[in-house]
């Protein structure tokens, strides 16, 4: 999946090898009030717009693959059915985020603070507590990504996402689109998602290094009613170093980058096709290039010269 700005595109290789391109339009939450927008503000909203157009995409690319055999439908999904009928796609996909929000805020905010709250009678200082369930909260994340990516479809996701990267990068760099400049470009790149987790966690330790609170409910309140502020900030240190080439943010992004091993595999072709087929359905990438690497011309295959 690629998007740019409100466009998106889904490609999709089917089951006869023939690549499926779906492109869409999504208006983000941003954009309903201006408040929304402001900075510190819209991080949390965006992380919403991504988590709602990844659903999408996922259920897009699924249903190629559903069971041709059609199956006489359950008493629940009957019921299901009745109660929700054209909407209930999007009542199964709400349904599904707001289990995996409660699911992720459960696994990776309140499981490290219990386990460091094992280690209370050990470390004193509240500040080292709050380093150690950051450090306790990060090993979590990282066992987790270890686990998932031993199955066949997450490694073949990781794939896709690989090539996703390697296809910006290979433009962004003032390069031709091409499987073979995609083959060489980097499968890691300062605005991705995995960056902006471990920045979240980041972010995290110095938030409950600072804002201190009494008692075990608090403490888990806290860690819950304090996401949108950390959620917040980790966006704007994430478009920063987006944006910026310093040394500074270069270090910002290191940690990040090194996480994106595990979340990106290195694609074969026929999954870098699919992703130059969803990054051309919304990005007129030979315009980039014409106009902010003008010398990138001469390396166009004749095809591309006469195309663009």
């Amino acid at each position: 999946m690629m998007m740019n700005r409100d466009d998106y595109a889904v490609a999709v290789r089917r089951p006869d090898g023939e690549i499926e391109v779906k492109k869409d339009r999504y208006e983000s939450i941003t954009k309903k009030a201006a408040f929304l927008r402001l900075p510190f503000v819209r991080g949390i909203f965006r992380f919403a717009d991504s988590m709602i157009v990844g659903m999408k995409t996922l259920t897009y690319s699924a249903s190629f693959f559903e069971d041709d055999e059609e199956e006489t439908p359950g008493k629940f999904e009957q019921f299901l059915d009745r109660v929700f009928g054209e909407k209930l796609e999007s009542a199964i996909m709400a349904a599904v985020m707001v289990f995996s929000f409660i699911l992720a805020i459960a696994v990776f905010m309140l499981l490290p603070l219990g386990i460091a709250g094992l280690f209370e009678g050990i470390v004193r200082s509240e500040q080292i507590m709050a380093v150690l369930e950051g450090l306790i909260r990060i090993a979590i994340f990282i066992l987790y990504i270890k686990l998932v990516s031993r199955m066949e479809e997450i490694r073949r996701t990781f794939m896709y996402h690989g090539a996703e990267h390697k296809c910006i990068n290979c433009v962004e760099h003032g390069h031709p689109l091409t499987v073979e400049n995609v083959r060489e470009s980097s499968k890691e790149h300062k605005r991705c998602g995995t960056s902006f987790i471990l920045i979240v966690m980041v972010i995290s330790i110095f938030c409950f290094m600072i804002i201190r609170v009494d008692g075990v409910a608090l403490r888990f309140a806290s860690r819950i009613i304090l996401i949108p502020v950390i959620a917040g900030i980790s966006y704007e240190i994430l478009q920063l170093a987006g944006r910026s080439n310093s040394r500074m943010m270069d270090l910002v992004s290191r940690p990040g980058m090194w996480m994106q091993g595990l979340t990106t595999k290195e694609p074969d072709d026929s999954m870098i096709e699919v992703a130059i087929a969803a990054t051309e359905a919304v990005f007129d990438w030979r315009s980039y290039l014409a106009e902010n690497f003008p010398e990138s011309d001469r390396n166009f295959p004749e095809s591309e010269q006469k195309a663009g």
